[in-house]
């Protein structure tokens, strides 16, 4: 298993056969600052970084970064897509349902238990995405102080 972390952004583009842009680094950057943002709050560090970059060029990059398996884009029902730098794995998500706090959690048991399916349907599966919903330890504390 390997887990992509970004810490050397013109390298890793490299080894996924990208060409190195001040977008694209200022991108892997911000993701790898503030994993699972949207690309809203990604946007708005891109800019902080080099100045003047449009959204589209930063959703661009980001699906770009994704499709290539640099950074990883997960689909929260009902949420915007967030990205995160921790590709390569097959772990999962806790989402709060108050605040929207992500965190990564790692499979249950064993090695990848989730690709296998009680029925694959003649699917080759590759990835499975679970996310377990509740409430953070933060937003569960708020509730009993009030």
């Amino acid at each position: 298993m390997i887990v992509l972390s970004v810490r050397e952004p013109a390298e890793l583009l490299r080894q996924h056969g990208l060409s190195i842009t001040a977008q694209r680094i200022a991108v892997l950057r911000a993701v790898a600052n503030r994993p699972h943002s949207t690309a809203d709050v990604l946007t708005e560090d891109v800019r902080a970084e080099i100045g003047v970059v449009s959204r589209q060029s930063v959703y661009s990059a980001l699906g770009i970064l994704a499709d290539k398996g640099v950074i990883r884009r997960i689909q929260p029902a009902g949420s915007p897509a967030l990205y995160e730098d921790r590709a390569g794995d097959n772990h999962h998500h806790l989402i709060c349902r108050t605040c929207g706090k992500t965190v990564d959690v790692d499979c249950a048991v064993g090695q990848r238990p989730c690709l296998t399916a009680s029925d694959d349907a003649g699917f080759q599966i590759d990835e499975a995405e679970v996310i377990y919903w509740g409430t953070c330890p933060k937003c569960l504390e708020a509730r009993t102080d009030g």
